[in-house]
């Protein structure tokens, strides 16, 4: 992800899923981020949990679902959407 601009601003988890603030260049496809998102994680995710991931994933080395789901922020303050994402978990 080193040469794809990708800042994340604010994050928080649930138990069966993230919320991310994003920002990045316009000229990113929002499926190229998520695709490098997940893949960058679960790469990650993998390689520290090994066994206990073979236990629950036993077919693939697969961690996130197919799907997503984006919303832009453009013309809005960044409290709002912020304040949102602190408030999830």
């Amino acid at each position: 992800m080193s040469k794809d601009k990708v800042i994340i601003r604010y994050m928080e988890t649930d138990k069966d899923h993230i919320h991310y603030m994003i920002e990045t260049e316009p000229t990113m496809s929002i499926s190229k981020m998520v695709n490098l998102m997940k893949s960058y994680t679960a790469y990650h995710i993998w390689k520290k949990y090994p066994d206990y991931l073979r236990k629950h994933f036993w077919k693939e080395h697969t961690f996130w679902t197919d799907g997503y789901f984006v919303c832009s922020v453009g013309n809005v303050s960044e409290e709002m959407p912020r304040k949102y994402i602190e408030n999830q978990g």
